[in-house]
This record gives structure tokens, C-alpha cells and sequence, in this order.
């Protein structure tokens, strides 16, 4: 195997469902453009140039945790993560409640917990406030996951996959719940508050995993593969202070999945005797237009290769690291892949990095 590949010879693991999960209140973005110039825009400015990145974002609708009227009143990064707090816990229970009912499983079966998120900061995490609303056991092993963003729903597969590789018999869950809404900055007129504010939505998701003893049906997991890219810590990310997690994003992601994601993707998929041509379901976080553009023209990609993933972005946004776990609910949802198909499961973020994840039906 090639470096950085991770595969554990027989010990596959088997995606057993998939749960998406959307807050109540949702918009076309025209509404959340003028919405969010009200608040962070200086009064009489001219709005002309964030219509254009909103427009060019191809986003057609988002969902909010609150009432677009009620972000004004928000007043500082504590009111925000209180919020967050609150509805997150609530969204990753519904999310896991929802994965375990889709396969017939109860709390009680689950051994593992992988908790992401990238939008609020909570302790004790997400994933031991769920435990308590759900039931469950006590014994349960819980990794929280948080610096991640946008790879973290593709990670976060990938690392309960190694968790559940020395645990045949095990359960194992992830969930993500992003509430990107709760970060805008007022006040705030940077190139990267303005792109992120037409792209990023709220949503959550959570995935259940079984090791290989357990006989689910569902794509297994064959291997997985990381990458951290040199000198790219500043491409994007978060800036923490006093007024909360203000967005770090530079325009050169576009570039660098075309400097990097290409080669690695046919690197990984030569370790393990496959091509490009070879996937049949491409699975990939919608991280933006020119995000995804770049990676079907590195791959010679067909525009129904990756429509999944642009129906996501328009009907959504990017919804940081549960945008990919929608995609990937979507894909089991919308395609029948025939037994033995492949697919990759792929995702950027903060690092600045990738994350590939190899599955077979």
C-alpha cells in the first residue's frame, strides 16, 4: 500500500445507514442576501457585489436554526454558543435516533460515538449530552472531533472505521452537526465573510457503522487515506476572539485541489488495483462551484458524476462537515449501485488537507 493508506486486511466495516437532518426554517437565498446586508453592511452601502458572490455561489435555498429576524438580536459570541448548545444536542439526538432507527438498531447496541462539529464549542461534547438523551450505555467510547471542518464528515467515517477495525462485533455512530448561521460576523466586510455568507448553511447527520462480524447491508469501507498539505494553514479556518469564530478562507482552495486532489484520488485508487473510471458513485462535499469544478475537470468528470453533489449545494449550502454525509444519504437514497460497485467518499477542510474514503457495495 501506498503511504498514508489505511486498510485492515479483512476487518471491513459496513455503512449501515445514514440520517440527514435539517433545522426548520428555510429561505431562498435572495432572502438570506439582504438579510445578511442588514446586519453587516455599513447603512446606505452598496449591496451590488454581495448580490454577485451570493448569486455565484449557486446556492438556491439554506435552513437556519432560528427565525432569519432573529440574528440581529444575538449579541456576542456567548449568546451564540448558548444557542448552538441548545439546538445542536438536539438535532445530533434526532440525527442518531433516526440512523439507528433506518437499520433496526437501539441505543443500546451502539459501543462507539464520534462526535464533529466545527460551528459552537460545547463541554461536556455533543456526543455525551446525546448519550444522555438517548440512553446510551455507560460504557460506551466517545471520541469527540473539533478543528476538522469541512473534511470532518468524511474523516470522522474514516477514523470510526479504524476505531471499529479491532472491534468485529462493535456498533459504532458518527454525528456532525454544523450551525454555520450562529458564526456570521457583523460588522464584518472581509472578502471571506461575504463569500462564506452565500455559501455556508445549518444542518446535521449521523452515520452508523458496524464492524465485520456484524452482517448489515450497506457499502463496506476497503480503505481509507489522509493528507495534509504543506504551508496551508492559513487557507482556511477559524480566527477565535471575543466576538466569536470569524471565518478564515482564502481563494486559492480551488487551486490547491487542483495542485494536489487529482494525483492523490488516482494515487489511492492505483494502491488499491482501481482507476478513476472505476468509481461508479462519487460522493463529494459540495464545497463551493469552484471547488467542485476543479475536481471534475482533475478527474475528466461527466456532469452526472458529481450532481448529487451540486443538487446538495443548491438545495442546501455547504453545511461544513454534514454537507458530504447529506451527499452521501442522497447517494444511498437516489442510486441503486449494483453488488461490487465502488465508491469514493472525499472531502477538504482546515488543515489544509483531504480525506478519501474507499466503499463497495
Amino acid at each position: 500500500m501506498g503511504t498514508g493508506a489505511r486498510t485492515y486486511g479483512d476487518a471491513m466495516t459496513t455503512v449501515a445507514a445514514v440520517e440527514a437532518v435539517l433545522p426548520p426554517h428555510r429561505y431562498p437565498q435572495h432572502v438570506l442576501t439582504e438579510a445578511f446586508a442588514e446586519v453587516c453592511l455599513a447603512p446606505g452601502a452598496d449591496r451590488g457585489v454581495l448580490r454577485r458572490f451570493h448569486e455565484n455561489a449557486r446556492v438556491q435555498y439554506r435552513n437556519l436554526v432560528l427565525p432569519v429576524e432573529d440574528y440581529p438580536a444575538i449579541e456576542d459570541f456567548t449568546a451564540a454558543n448558548d444557542i448552538f448548545v441548545e439546538h445542536a444536542v438536539r438535532m445530533a439526538a434526532d440525527a442518531v435516533s433516526g440512523a439507528l432507527k433506518q437499520c433496526g438498531l437501539s441505543a443500546g447496541d451502539v459501543d462507539v460515538i464520534v462526535s464533529t462539529t466545527v460551528t459552537g464549542v460545547a463541554v461536556p461534547s455533543l456526543e455525551a449530552r446525546v448519550a444522555g438523551r438517548l440512553g446510551l450505555r455507560a460504557d460506551i467510547v466517545r471520541v469527540p472531533l473539533f478543528g476538522l471542518g469541512c473534511v470532518a464528515g468524511a474523516a470522522g467515517v474514516a477514523r470510526l472505521h479504524d476505531l471499529l477495525a479491532g472491534r468485529p462485533d462493535a456498533v459504532g455512530v458518527l454525528v456532525s452537526v454544523e450551525l454555520c448561521s450562529l458564526t456570521v460576523q457583523r460588522g464584518d466586510r472581509s472578502m471571506a465573510n461575504l463569500v462564506a455568507s452565500g455559501l455556508f448553511g445549518d444542518g446535521a447527520a449521523a452515520v452508523v457503522m458496524t464492524g465485520s462480524s456484524r452482517m448489515e447491508s450497506g457499502p463496506r469501507v476497503l480503505a481509507t487515506r489522509s493528507h495534509l498539505y504543506p504551508d496551508t494553514e492559513r487557507t482556511m479556518g477559524w480566527d477565535i476572539g471575543a466576538q466569536g469564530l470569524r471565518i478564515v478562507l482564502d481563494a486559492s482552495v480551488p487551486d490547491l485541489v487542483r495542485q494536489y486532489l487529482g494525483d492523490d484520488i488516482r494515487r489511492f485508487l492505483g494502491d488499491n488495483s482501481l482507476a478513476v473510471a472505476d468509481v461508479a458513485a462519487w460522493i463529494s462535499h459540495p464545497g463551493g462551484p469552484k471547488v467542485i469544478e476543479a475536481i471534475e475537470d482533475e478527474l475528466g468528470l461527466g456532469p452526472a458524476a458529481l450532481a448529487l453533489t451540486w443538487r446538495s449545494l443548491a438545495e442546501v449550502g455547504n453545511l461544513s462537515s454534514a454537507s458530504v454525509l447529506h451527499v452521501l444519504a442522497d447517494t444511498l437514497d437516489r442510486r441503486t449501485p449494483a453488488a461490487g460497485e465502488y465508491g469514493l467518499l472525499l472531502a477538504m477542510g482546515p488543515g489544509f488537507c483531504s480525506e478519501l474514503v474507499l466503499l463497495q457495495w
